[in-house]
């Protein structure tokens, strides 16, 4: 026997060891065989099989357990490689937790209590080979970027100019900040070679926070406006601040008092939510080039022209539009019934909280243009998604369009309903007022998930972008970019408007981005692509009681996503890493539009989208495009009626049983997730991007945002998280986005997408920053900061300015 063998210590160790090796074995051994008999990969069925086997060798105190361990470290990591490469976070749950016990095999108090009977210099050297090429594998992915596209713009201007409505450089007059909704700022105090001296210049409380009578999905997805010499912010609850741009200090505050049925507990609704409020001044259309005229005025008109000027419109989450004095904070009492307009008339009955505008309104020279959130998949008898204009001084009707009844856009009479369960626009409309149209992003008629009933109108303007005159509200043209929708493929990013620069010269473009990807690109005179769009074949085979489109059309400007396969399939471990593989074999997934099943149906991207209400930001001079994609997989579920479980209920409208009452299925929708609650598919799943619109091409793309606000451990790993909230550039070259889910706001270089700076959050930021010019000279940079509900993030009532220090 040898010397090293006598002195050995205790075989508690490597027993324990062994217990766990065994148990591991098994565990892989079990799904292994359950993941081959759906067609999915043997690796699991095979190390389980090395596992178990060491497990036993370990209790019997074998040497022989080094080499086989060896065997088995060996043959995953060339599994693994085979299977994805050098991609770091493809190697972590195939890879970690095998090389740490490999480590844990080779320290001495494992490893001499199994060579009591001699040495094993051969097992030893294996495991050592196995344990440094397993090593050396993830030394390597760390200089590898999957899935990321390097690159430079290389020009600080294409020779053209910004088309926009003109407004002062300082200001941001609406949402987009302005009604071309391409969120460019052309302030270019700030810089890349400055941005490093940029830091917070102020911070204020709103007061409103979420309270226990407020439903889940509470949100701050809020763009202050700068005009008048103020900012004005809206919280959830309705409320507007005017505040002192270089300071924060409150000018004024309105409180709209929203009611729900029961006063001021909104448990129950679907979200409350206040992207914005608008901005009319009489002055800006005193000489305005446009093709509408202005209109003769009534008395009440005439009164509000004189005693508003200047005035915000402010869409309330208890379905009102009022007109407040944006220089008093007073509301304007000539506007509609005593400064307000109830948008809930014709509308019909509803759920509380299941009708009402989060988004601001559009504003032309005579007429403040809004539509409405339909809550999804709660019954076939919603609220229509009617959009009207209203008369811009006393609020009086002046035309509606109903896709449902889409040729009469005349004033509905008194005591009559438009069209119940209509498509509707829950983001914003772009409006050009020279070509005099009016550009909606639509959603879809109810369900998202089944559309068996589907009406003529809804087949025809659902999910997509339709373009409206403005002064009569009749449809010029409208692009379909989801055929026959059954995925929540709802358009809601407001259409971008810019002068675009191509082949065959300057065309007035319209970029719709969209959730599934594709950034439709059209000439927004009538509606024909400038970018060449493909209807592609689809999958087949819906629910009994519906169908399928066999086409979807496809931009080629896009940033889809790769199909996902098993290979695709991540974890935190192996073993719920092997999970989600069966999770994926066990639903259908054909690739992009898979239709919904009552098997289960793996919809990527997912309803959240590559592009949602955040949209996009652009740079006209520059003519370049910077956004944000997300890139999330989801679970659609069909249920038959007679098998909803009694009791079950929705718990927002991305979770629990939607019930879609009316039609023969409910829905049960998640994101796809493994039981340790980390997706599913392999990230990143967050990414800044950057287009040249001069070539339609992608010139870089990389992984934004870190694990620091998702995991159980604070540690801020540059994973690429989603993001929810939009970006915005500006001259200077610089872009921003605070949208990610770990608490940040950060500053990049345009030209690369280079992350140039960033700045803690006190909560969430998923809201679309804004910029401005301050009474003293200096440009500020300002993001609220109020969190997402039902995303998780962290509540706050926060509005934060930055700008450069002396």
């Amino acid at each position: 026997m040898s010397t090293e063998g006598a002195s050995s210590p205790s075989r508690l160790l490597p027993s324990l060891l062994g217990i766990l090796l065994l148990l591991m074995g098994l565990a892989l051994l079990a799904g292994g065989i359950k993941l081959s008999m759906l067609g999915g990969s043997l690796y699991y069925v095979l190390a389980g099989i090395g596992l178990t086997l060491t497990g036993l060798l370990l209790l019997a105190g074998k040497r022989a357990a080094l080499g086989l361990y060896a065997l088995v470290l060996f043959a995953s990591t060339v599994w693994s490689l085979w299977e994805i490469g050098l991609d770091w976070w493809q190697l972590v749950p195939r890879l970690s937790l095998w090389f740490a016990l490999g480590v844990v095999l080779l320290l001495p108090w494992f490893r001499r209590p199994l060579l009591h009977d001699g040495p094993a210099p051969l097992g030893t050297a294996a495991l050592s080979v196995a344990v440094v090429l397993a090593g050396g594998a993830a030394i390597g992915s760390q200089f590898t970027n999957p899935g990321e596209i390097s690159g430079d713009l290389g020009r600080d201007t294409a020779d053209m100019t910004s088309t926009a409505p003109a407004i002062p450089d300082g200001e941001w007059q609406a949402y987009g900040r302005t009604e071309f909704g391409d969120r460019y700022s052309p302030l270019k105090q700030i810089t890349p070679a400055n941005i490093g001296k940029l830091q917070e210049a102020w911070r204020i409380r709103t007061g409103d926070m979420p309270t226990d009578k407020d439903p889940v999905e509470i949100t701050n997805q809020n763009t202050p406006l700068k005009v008048n010499g103020k900012l004005y912010a809206c919280t959830a609850h309705s409320k507007v601040l005017a505040l002192d741009p270089d300071t924060g200090k409150e000018i004024w505050r309105f409180d709209p008092q929203i009611q729900g049925p029961n006063g001021d507990d909104f448990r129950g609704w679907a979200h409350m939510t206040c992207r914005g409020v608008s901005y009319y001044d009489e002055a800006n259309f005193k000489n305005a080039d446009a093709i509408s005229q202005p209109a003769t005025l009534s008395p009440a008109g005439q009164a509000i022209a004189t005693s508003c000027p200047r005035r915000l419109f402010l869409p309330t989450a208890d379905a009102r539009l009022i007109a407040i004095n944006a220089d008093t904070g007073k509301v304007c009492e000539d506007f509609g019934t005593k400064g307000a307009v109830d948008l809930k008339a014709g509308i019909g009955p509803f759920t509380p909280g299941g009708y009402y505008s989060t988004s601001p309104a559009a504003i032309t020279r005579n007429l403040v243009i809004i539509g409405g959130h339909v809550t999804d998949n709660e019954s076939t008898n919603e609220p229509s998604g009617v959009i009207r204009a209203f008369d811009v001084h006393d609020g009086h009707l002046v035309w509606n369009w109903d896709s449902g009844n889409p040729d009469e856009t005349t004033p509905l009479p008194e005591g009559k309903t438009y069209t119940r369960n209509s498509p509707n626009m829950w983001s914003l409309a772009s409006v050009d007022e020279k070509l005099g149209m009016v550009y909606l992003p639509l959603g879809n008629q109810m369900p998202d998930q089944w559309g068996g009933n589907r009406t003529a109108g809804a087949e025809k303007f659902s999910a997509g972008t339709v373009a409206l005159d403005i002064d009569t509200g009749k449809l010029r043209w409208n692009y379909q970019f989801t055929h026959h929708d059954l995925w929540d493929m709802d358009v809601g990013s407001q259409p971008t408007l810019l002068d675009m620069k191509t082949a065959d010269g300057v065309k007035p473009a319209l970029i719709q981005p969209t959730k599934q990807g594709s950034l439709y690109v059209l000439d927004r005179r009538d509606g024909t692509p400038i970018v060449p769009i493909r209807e592609v074949p689809a999958p087949t085979g819906a629910v009994e009681g519906d169908h399928t489109a066999p086409t979807q059309a496809r931009s080629d400007l896009n940033l889809l996503p790769p199909p996902l396969d098993e290979k695709a399939m991540w974890g935190a471990t192996p073993f719920d890493q092997m999970l989600c593989r069966i999770q994926f074999k066990e639903l259908r997934y054909e690739g992009q539009y898979t239709p919904p099943s009552v098997q289960g149906s793996l919809i990527y991207p997912g309803n959240v989208g590559v592009f949602n209400w955040g949209s996009v930001s652009l740079d006209p001079v520059r003519q370049l495009l910077f956004t944000s994609p997300n890139y999330m997989a989801f679970v659609s579920k069909l249920v038959p009626r007679a098998e909803v479980a009694a009791g079950s209920k929705r718990e927002s409208e991305t979770s629990g049983v939607q019930p879609n009452t009316g039609a023969p299925y409910a829905v049960i929708m998640h994101p796809f997730m493994s039981p340790l609650g980390v997706p599913c598919q392999a990230p990143a799943w967050g990414y800044v991007a950057g287009i040249d619109l001069t070539t339609n091409k992608v010139v870089w793309k990389h992984k934004n945002g870190t694990s620091r606000d998702s995991s159980p451990i604070p540690i801020g790993l540059p994973m690429g998280v989603p993001s929810m909230g939009g970006s915005m550039v500006t001259g200077g070259g610089v872009g921003f986005l605070s949208g990610t889910l770990d608490q940040y706001i950060r500053a990049y270089d345009v030209k690369n997408g280079k992350e140039l700076w960033k700045s803690r959050l006190p909560a969430g930021g998923q809201a679309t920053p804004m910029s401005y010019t301050g009474k003293d000279g200096k440009q500020y940079v300002l993001v609220v900061v109020g969190g997402h509900g039902s995303l998780g993030t962290k509540m706050g009532d926060y509005i934060i300015a930055y700008k450069l220090s002396e």
